[in-house]
């Protein structure tokens, strides 16, 4: 009679049979991943790879999945490497997955066009989240290997163009596994401190592998929450990484890089002294309208000044004085010739003319002059004024024109 075996003795010879199968061993399958779960806790990755007409069970376990560089979907066609074996608690036979790639592509160019899309997804591209690079930066920093070529030509053509600038240099590792993870310090050091007005982030040339650190998520996102705006100048002119797309300005090669942090200080000398000419000749303009806008005031000051209008005012009145005078002058000669002229005119009809000439006037005692011999009555006293003095005498007889008045008394 057969012994009675348990499922556990089961599970277990029929794994060793299967690990003792050399055929399934190291094997290259290809096939459709389906009900993929990324378990984010262990790290390790459960799927089923499938075809047309089959399927099977899938396991990447955690070291083996941290080398994936591309983000694994479902409905992603890819090529396996690993093994068959039994997990013996389920009593299922599965793949255990060492290595994984794109079926068609390479993994390395399918990771950085995930990458580049979720990144640009996300906003890290955007141009609005761009800072400005300072025109006349005093301090620039540095972040690339020690011993490549590239730091040797950032420091020549910072030295070249912008002597005043002071270089504050990180060195890095540029590739490997080291290199992410020190580049991400670096820059966090650098906005951590403020050690610099604008930071270039590079290397020289290489492989895309070489180049791989650059294309590192978290040394985008560093790149990105950088307060201090960064130039990335990875490679030649037709390499471009994620941290070209992420970083404030790309530079083709590091030459061209500090080139762009810093400017040529004989292009700002020239610029200096033709503000300089530009100011100059601004200034004397300006002095020029400002010396004839004070002239001016200066003119309508001293039109309207006080003293100005006094001078005028006193001038004024000397002239209307010396008019008067004149006029008065004039008044006074004319109104003298009057009045010689009346005087003349009345002394040649004064009484005292006529009484020169022999006649004489008659009035009565209260001084009455007498012009009609019809004004006088008989036996009145009379006075009779000759120009050499009075004779008083009294009327004896009247007589009008031809008629005699037979009166007593006589004149």
């Amino acid at each position: 009679m057969s012994s009675v075996l348990t499922v556990s003795q089961i599970n277990t010879y029929i794994r060793s049979v299967i690990d003792s199968d050399l055929n399934l061993k190291h094997l290259y399958i290809c096939g459709e991943i389906s009900n993929f779960t990324d378990h984010y806790r262990s790290g390790h990755f459960y799927f089923t790879l499938k075809d047309e007409s089959a399927a099977i069970k899938a396991v990447m376990f955690r070291s083996a999945a941290e080398k994936v560089r591309f983000r694994v979907e479902n409905g992603m066609k890819v090529v396996i490497r690993g093994s068959i074996s039994v997990f013996e608690r389920d009593g299922v036979y599965q793949l255990y997955c060492d290595e994984m790639i794109p079926d068609g592509q390479g993994a390395l160019s399918l990771a950085f066009e995930q990458l580049k899309k979720k990144l640009s997804e996300q906003g890290l591209f955007d141009e609005a989240h761009k800072k400005r690079l300072p025109a006349y930066p005093q301090r620039v920093g540095v972040i690339t290997s020690p011993t490549g070529a590239a730091v040797h030509d950032i420091l020549t053509v910072l030295e070249r163009r912008f002597p005043l600038s002071a270089v504050v240099f990180e060195p890095v590792a540029v590739q490997g596994e080291l290199a992410a993870p020190q580049i991400v310090a670096a820059i966090e050091k650098f906005n951590r401190l403020n050690a610099c007005d604008v930071l270039i982030v590079g290397r020289g040339g290489g492989s895309v592998e070489d180049l791989w650190a650059f294309n590192e998520e978290t040394v985008a996102y560093a790149i990105y929450d950088s307060e201090i705006p960064i130039i990335s100048a990875v490679g030649h002119e037709t390499d471009f990484t994620i941290a070209d797309f992420v970083s404030d300005c790309r530079a083709p090669t590091p030459s061209a890089a500090a080139e762009l942090a810093v400017p040529d200080y004989r292009e700002v000398l020239y610029a200096l002294d033709g503000a300089f000419d530009s100011m100059t000749a601004a200034l004397e303009k300006k002095l020029a309208e400002m010396k004839g806008s004070l002239f001016e005031t200066e003119r309508l000051l001293s039109a309207y000044s006080p003293a100005v209008r006094l001078d005028r005012l006193s001038q004024t009145l000397e002239m209307f004085s010396k008019r008067l005078a004149l006029s008065a002058a004039s008044a006074l000669s004319f109104s003298g010739s009057s009045l010689v002229s009346l005087a003349s005119r009345l002394d040649s009809a004064s009484p005292l003319k006529t009484l020169e000439r022999g006649y004489a006037a008659v009035s009565k005692e209260n001084g009455k002059t007498l012009k009609s011999v019809s004004e006088a009555v008989a036996g009145e006293k009379l006075l009779i004024m000759l120009k050499d003095g009075v004779i008083k005498c009294t009327a004896d007889e009247i007589e009008l024109e031809n008629r005699k008045d037979t009166k007593n008394g006589s004149i």
